[in-house]
């Protein structure tokens, strides 16, 4: 039952969130593919990728670009996984190395973009979206 409280908690404090998102006025945030981004994911329902932390946010590549307000994502953990539903991505000296989640990818609004944090080598993105196009 405290599993079941804590979930519905985390809930409650992710729609206070999501809502002062949708009321925000669309913000100049220019994005291109290839891009990371700390992202507010929000909190999910069963195995879906969440954010973390009280902002419930983490990073995502940019996969596609629709149009100024709307992209494509792949979340990004730091977890330890293997299988062919992630895959590495190259990090500078010290950094902990980070995953793409081919099996979360998504479309969001660029209201959940908080800041960009680095850009993929093309090589890299190319391998990915070569992975997805494999994937489907």
């Amino acid at each position: 039952m405290d599993e079941i409280k804590a979930a519905l908690l985390r809930i409650m404090e992710w729609t206070k969130i999501k809502c002062r998102l949708h009321a925000e006025e669309p913000q100049d945030v220019f994005f291109r593919e290839r891009e990371i981004w700390w992202a507010h994911l929000g909190e999910n329902i069963g195995s879906e990728q969440n954010g973390r932390n009280e902002q419930f946010d983490r990073p995502a590549l940019v996969v596609k670009k629709f149009s100024a307000h709307l992209l494509w994502i792949l979340p990004m953990t730091t977890t330890d996984k293997e299988g062919a539903f992630y895959f590495p991505t190259a990090h500078g000296e010290g950094q902990k190395q980070a995953k793409a989640v081919l099996s979360q990818i998504r479309t969001i609004s660029c209201k959940r973009l908080i800041k960009k944090q680095r850009t993929l080598s093309a090589e890299e993105f190319d391998a990915i979206r070569q992975r997805l196009r494999e994937m489907i």
